[in-house]
């Protein structure tokens, strides 16, 4: 976004992925220390094994493994033309990253001799193609969030209904955590990196080749050469006519808990459509006690809120509470929604991004235990089952709390800030 800004010929190099852990001859990473706490607190492994894990989930350096948030965004803005090929996918501690650190301002310089700015580079189409891409693979919900801000700051119209729309038309193909198994590395190691992901979907008619990248070639120039997918010899990418999912896992849900939009990442794993009772958190950390504290029933719908951009400030993400959702295996029997947002780590029957939130005003404020929330990914409705008239009482008797923060920066960001549904742009 400062980028875009300031519009000055630029290369983003991304840092690069963590190589994966090792317990058991299984490959864990960040999320599998996180679910591993649900698994210890439901007896499902002992504090030796918890121990092992969490010891062993994180090598070295580099972001996060799977399909989380850091590698759905620099995949993002590799097709979108604002890496060098291959930086996505080039694991932290190899010797391509170093050599595309090496390589990056000879193309620096390519680019000022030619004048080619992000503007040139960051348009509708290119937008397009990032969020394509982040949805055949399984990408974070904070890609909605992400392009949303990137697209507003770029002068570019783009909506949750747009998103949708990209979303119900464009195929989930990649069985990579936490949908699936897999991690960044194993793109690198055994599909040869995105690039070649990029080039079968250009050839698919699923991503537009015609976009300048900051190579000064267009983003088909940049992978024609790369090899092609061979879908006999791995399971970590299929094939658009035999996807993980016919459609995108990004669901834009509405309704009256969330007229103005929430987000969610169902990928029909974990079911379609979840009826429960509500128990009701005002902060992050009230949940995570009560999950550490009793057993949650089947049939819950967790809500948390205050979290959201003005409330928080600054939306936080919810992989401890989702992340223990999965490790005491309930994935399938307790939902959880929020006006904040999830980490790219985050699995399950999940809703972020609740829009208007509940420092605002919006209805998640006025939800109470034992209520009905209906959650519904067939027809993308986020709805509380009571009358419209209690919930005219209740608005009644609703009174916004204090802002958490006094002055300072944080204070001017929860007077400015937009709702999720907008970015969460400040202007």
């Amino acid at each position: 976004m400062s980028i875009i800004r300031l519009n000055r010929p630029s290369i983003i190099i991304y840092g690069g992925s963590i190589s994966s852990g090792n317990y058991k001859n299984k490959k864990i990473d960040i999320v599998s220390s996180f679910e591993a706490l649900g698994k210890k607190n439901t007896n499902k492994i002992s504090k030796n094994e918890y121990d092992n894990i969490i010891k062993r989930s994180c090598p070295g350096p580099g972001a996060c493994g799977g399909m989380y948030t850091a590698n759905t965004m620099a995949s993002i803005l590799e097709v979108m033309g604002m890496t060098l090929p291959f930086s996505s996918s080039y694991p932290s501690k190899s010797k391509e990253k170093i050599l595309e650190c090496k390589k990056t301002p000879l193309y620096i310089k390519k680019l000022l001799n030619n004048k080619i700015f992000p503007k040139d580079i960051i348009t509708k189409k290119s937008i397009k193609n990032g969020i394509k891409l982040g949805i055949c693979l399984g990408g974070s919900t904070n890609l909605v969030l992400h392009i949303l801000a990137i697209a507003k700051t770029a002068n570019i119209k783009m909506s949750l209904n747009e998103i949708q729309k990209l979303s119900d038309k464009v195929p989930l193909i990649a069985n990579l955590k936490p949908i699936g198994p897999y991690l960044m590395e194993d793109i690198h190691s055994n599909i040869g990196g995105i690039p070649v992901i990029i080039k079968y979907l250009i050839n698919n008619g699923i991503i537009s080749g015609d976009c300048l990248t900051v190579t000064g070639k267009t983003l088909y120039e940049n992978v024609k050469n790369v090899q092609n997918i061979n879908f006999k010899k791995q399971n970590i990418i299929f094939s658009l006519n035999n996807p993980i999912k016919k459609n995108g896992h990004i669901r834009i849900l509405y309704g009256n808990i969330a007229p103005e939009g929430s987000v969610a990442k169902i990928t029909g794993i974990e079911g379609k459509i979840f009826i429960g009772k509500a128990i009701v958190f005002n902060s992050e950390e009230d949940a995570n006690k009560y999950f550490l504290n009793k057993k949650i029933k089947k049939g819950t719908v967790i809500v948390i809120r205050y979290v959201g951009p003005k409330g928080a400030p600054g939306m936080p993400e919810m992989l401890k509470p989702t992340s223990y959702i999965m490790g005491s295996g309930l994935s399938k029997n307790v939902a959880l929604i929020t006006d904040g947002r999830f980490s790219g780590g985050s699995h399950g029957f999940v809703v972020g991004h609740i829009s208007p939130e509940a420092q605002s005003g919006g209805l998640i404020a006025l939800i109470k235990n034992e209520d009905i929330i209906k959650i519904d990914a067939e027809n993308n409705k986020l709805v509380l089952k009571i009358e419209n008239k209690e919930i005219k009482r209740r608005k009644k008797l609703w009174v916004p709390p204090p802002l958490k923060v006094k002055n300072g920066y944080l204070y001017k960001y929860s007077k400015l800030v937009s709702s999720a549904s907008n970015g969460c742009v400040t202007d």
